[in-house]
């Protein structure tokens, strides 16, 4: 389990610099979990019969997970005082239980932004290992300057 690693400060980053992802191994109970928590009940996403039906290989993660993967590399990298101001993602290809997740991410840019906050932008990504990159994502975020 990863915890945000402290404040990060504009004028630390660098171009091309990687974020510190993580791993996340995609059980079963973790399904359930997902399910339960979104409160997405559509059948595709804990009921294999019904996914294979409607043509998928097996059940899989839903959107609003996808979304808290990302975010949370996002949130843990920017620290306390650090905001999430834009994320857009693609979701290409299906995570499912006992797939072993990598999110990870590199800074793409830096804008001086509004008064004291400093903008970069991030390309992330969900990648497993049965498929590769599952998700590419872009974000900008915002962080404190020094002083």
């Amino acid at each position: 389990m990863t915890t945000a690693t402290g404040q990060r400060y504009w004028e630390d980053v660098a171009d091309g610099e990687e974020l510190a992802g993580y791993e996340l191994r995609l059980t079963w109970t973790k399904m359930v979990q997902q399910v339960s928590g979104s409160q997405d009940f559509y059948p595709v996403h804990h009921d294999p019969g019904f996914a294979r039906e409607a043509g998928h290989s097996d059940i899989f993660y839903n959107t609003s997970f996808t979304q808290a993967a990302l975010s949370r590399l996002l949130t843990d990298w920017v620290g306390p005082a650090g905001w999430v101001r834009r994320l857009g993602f693609q979701m290409r290809k299906m995570n499912m239980p006992d797939d072993r997740l990598q999110v990870k991410g590199v800074v793409t840019g830096k804008a001086e932004g509004d008064g004291p906050l400093g903008e970069v932008s991030i390309d992330l990504w969900i990648e497993n290992d049965r498929v590769g990159i599952t998700t590419p994502a872009e974000a900008t975020v915002l962080l404190p300057r020094r002083g």
